[in-house]
């Protein structure tokens, strides 16, 4: 460590480390060095965004003992970057997060920037941020339409706490209402123009081969029953209540994208394609679901 001084010198070393381990990049970043920056900038408080005069600067031995024990979680514990530095990024705003609520990841992300550009017609006055965990769709939502006024529900209480830190955090407290509910079943009577889901949908093979670090997520939020679909079932079937006769649904099922179109051939799912990649994300609208509505009983 006595060879380390500098902000780039610990980025540096901590991409050969991570490159020379088995650790598992899926939680923000694809690379080491990306996942090094996320790292060592985000543990010294710095943006990652800094002046490049940054990081030249010479590091105080009490910095440079913190990052390495830190480094050592990455590395030999396989904890989390986002859990360790309480950072993640989603759709470019920076969020709270903790071992309560799951690191933001979804493509979805890629739907909030473009503001649902391909499956609105009109502006969205209330949204409805289901199994919102960080509550960052919700939040993210809520600046890409600043007139709407959104709801984000967890089952979770922890997850509510951590939602309404984010909330706090981004000022958000007019604009944004955390509900404590199981899906829609503790949610007022109302409807919404915009629906949007990241619920758990990971099945129970894909639940016995996750890797080590997403072992520290909580099990409540990824998994979902033997084919992953234990809760998009109940969201297929209750959302026509609560949709505006125009409303859309978009919900995120990963991998369980499969058994749903094998158990619902006959549903008109329309599949998103991403272009800064992801998959299984799906929209559909309250006409769509109403239509099909047996299929879900």
């Amino acid at each position: 460590m006595e060879n380390l001084s500098t902000v780039q010198d610990f980025i540096r070393w901590t991409t050969s480390q991570l490159s020379q381990s088995d650790i598992y990049l899926g939680h923000g970043t694809d690379n080491p060095i990306d996942e090094s920056k996320q790292l060592i900038l985000a543990s010294l408080g710095l943006s990652l965004s800094i002046p490049p005069e940054f990081y030249a600067a010479n590091l105080t031995e009490e910095e440079r003992q913190f990052l390495f024990d830190i480094i050592q979680k990455r590395i030999d514990d396989r904890v989390p970057t986002p859990y360790l530095t309480n950072q993640a990024w989603f759709c470019g705003h920076s969020f709270y997060v903790d071992e309560r609520v799951l690191i933001p990841r979804s493509p979805i992300g890629e739907l909030i920037d473009d503001h649902f550009k391909t499956l609105l017609t009109t502006p969205p006055r209330h949204i409805l941020d289901l199994c919102t965990g960080s509550g960052c769709i919700g939040i993210a939502c809520a600046y890409a339409f600043p007139k709407a006024h959104v709801d984000i529900t967890d089952i979770s209480l922890e997850a509510i706490d951590v939602a309404q830190t984010n909330i706090d955090l981004h000022e958000m407290n007019f604009q944004v209402t955390p509900i404590l509910s199981d899906l829609f079943n503790d949610l007022p009577v109302k409807q919404y123009d915009l629906i949007v889901s990241n619920p758990p949908y990971v099945d129970e093979e894909d639940m016995n081969d996750l890797p080590e670090e997403y072992l520290y997520e909580p099990k409540l939020a990824l998994e979902a029953g033997f084919d992953g679909l234990d809760l998009v079932k109940r969201i297929l079937h209750d959302s026509i209540n609560y949709l505006t006769p125009d409303g859309v649904l978009v919900c995120e099922v990963g991998n369980s994208w499969v058994s749903l179109q094998e158990q619902y051939p006959d549903v008109p799912f329309n599949w998103i394609d991403f272009e800064r990649g992801g998959f299984g994300v799906f929209s559909i609208t309250q006409q769509d679901l109403i239509k099909y509505h047996h299929y879900f009983k």
